[in-house]
């Protein structure tokens, strides 16, 4: 591909209709599937684009599809519209050994009958083809390959880069091109600024170095809306995630304090640089009761699914009415752009012990919009003690007084460099952590009962009477 190409390529016709009785077993067994539990009742097509083409040896066609399922057990709802979920759906005569795992199926109609279909990211010449688009930003079809002005140099792409896709278990897919970037591939999508791509680049522009600068990113544009399809960015080669590291202190007995420390600072680095990149606003009484009215709404639900919380609802309610009234009295907040979903394994140490934080894509199943409204900082500051006193519960043997002293340290490097220590500000901290508890004893409920016994300890502790 030369630079800045423009191909106008659609995949052939009947391509979905052929693929659809694979699809519907394939898919819902993905990692990053989000319907789990429910029938794929069929597939609508958003958009596909043919990027080699299906009668040479490998075929490669991208697809963005809209999976229909049915609703959730007596939920008495109507069928959903479905999710859109992006595919890189590759089709060759065999699958070689070293691809069975990719295996999607074998067509049997349509223009690629007699092939086998397969996710075509663990394949080294697909994975080849989307990093040559980035690098020439190619536009093929409805798809864009962007890079920033001006960093041409200081981020050049190379030819010759080997991928790997990573197999750690992700809610997306990522490639690494011989430890030099890591392609991001968004999996489930949907139009709008995504804050994966938003809040990188913003940083970068302010020259925060605690976040891994866009080196360039994919985008499709359909029905005149724009949607973010992934995200290249500098791979930091050597580093360890925070949770894989705490756990390995843990397990050797050792304290975590200086690291929740440094820790501790590059959030508060990141929240600065955000505030001076991006709009704040303030929260007044209304806004407060907006805020608490949806804590109290998921505290409700929570209770409603899981019986042993029931007891503790009355006690954790009052974290949220606390808030109410604190606002009622004339105090107020300020809100701006936050990481929205932090925790250790969102936070990487390079091998010179720089902290860097990664992954603003939010909670994935929450709106778009929701994901990008301003939020308290303290948000950020609750999920990441939450995840320490997860990695303390999480040890083979218990560490008395672990997951408090890392607490503690990280509130001290969040105020070496931010205006406050979140301690100060005891009310809006317990709410939130609060909720972010009530949230995981529901998730665990569901997903990893055998976890529950971690958020129901911190219920406890939230509840439990202040002392004299």
């Amino acid at each position: 591909m030369s630079e800045a190409v423009i191909r106008t390529v659609t995949s052939p016709p009947g391509l979905l209709a052929s693929l659809d009785p694979l699809l519907r077993e394939w898919l819902p067994r993905q990692r990053w599937f989000a319907g789990k539990g429910r029938p794929v009742t069929g597939f609508s097509l958003v958009a596909a684009t043919e990027l080699l083409p299906a009668d040479s040896r490998l075929g490669l066609h991208h697809v963005l599809v809209r999976a229909h399922q049915q609703p959730a057990p007596a939920s008495g709802a109507p069928e959903e519209p479905g999710d859109c979920y992006q595919l890189l759906i590759g089709t060759r005569e065999a699958l070689p050994p070293r691809l069975s795992p990719a295996l999607i199926g074998h067509v049997t109609e349509g223009p690629a009958a007699g092939r086998t279909a397969y996710d075509a990211l663990q394949d080294t010449r697909p994975a080849e083809v989307l990093l040559e688009a980035l690098r020439s930003r190619a536009r093929i079809g409805g798809l864009r390959f962007e890079r920033e002005e001006g960093w041409e140099k200081d981020r050049e792409i190379r030819t010759g880069l080997v991928p790997r896709l990573m197999t750690a278990e992700q809610s997306n897919s990522s490639v690494v091109y011989g430890d030099t970037f890591i392609l991001k591939l968004l999996r489930r999508i949907v139009p709008g600024v995504n804050p994966d791509l938003e809040l990188p680049l913003a940083l970068a522009r302010e020259g925060c170095p605690r976040v891994p600068a866009p080196t360039g990113w994919m985008v499709a544009d359909l029905a005149g809306r724009t949607w973010v399809l992934g995200v290249l960015q500098p791979y930091l080669q050597g580093a360890t995630d925070g949770w894989e590291l705490a756990l390995r202190e843990l397990a050797k007995g050792e304290d975590f304090v200086a690291e929740a420390r440094a820790l501790g600072r590059a959030t508060a680095e990141v929240h600065t640089a955000l505030a001076r990149a991006l709009p704040t606003v303030t929260l007044g009484p209304a806004q407060v009761r907006q805020l608490a009215d949806g804590m109290i709404e998921r505290l409700e639900e929570a209770a409603r699914a899981v019986p042993l919380l029931r007891s503790y609802a009355p006690a954790l309610r009052t974290a949220f009415t606390a808030l109410v009234d604190l606002a009622a009295e004339g105090r107020t907040w300020t809100a701006q752009r936050v990481h929205g979903d932090l925790h250790l394994g969102q936070c990487l140490r390079s091998p010179d012990g720089l902290w860097s934080l990664i992954d603003f894509e939010g909670e994935p199943a929450k709106p778009l919009a929701e994901r990008r409204m301003p939020q308290p900082p303290v948000r950020d500051v609750a999920g990441m003690l939450r995840s320490f006193d997860y990695a303390a519960h999480s040890a083979d043997a218990p560490v008395p007084g672990w997951a408090e002293s890392c607490r503690a340290a990280y509130c001290t490097g969040y105020a070496e460099v931010a205006d406050g220590d979140p301690r100060t500000d005891p009310v809006m901290l317990r709410a939130h952590e609060t909720d972010k508890a009530v949230y995981e004893v529901l998730y665990e409920a569901r997903h990893r009962p055998d976890w529950l016994p971690v958020p129901l300890a911190a219920v406890r502790r939230l509840t439990a009477p202040e002392p004299a």
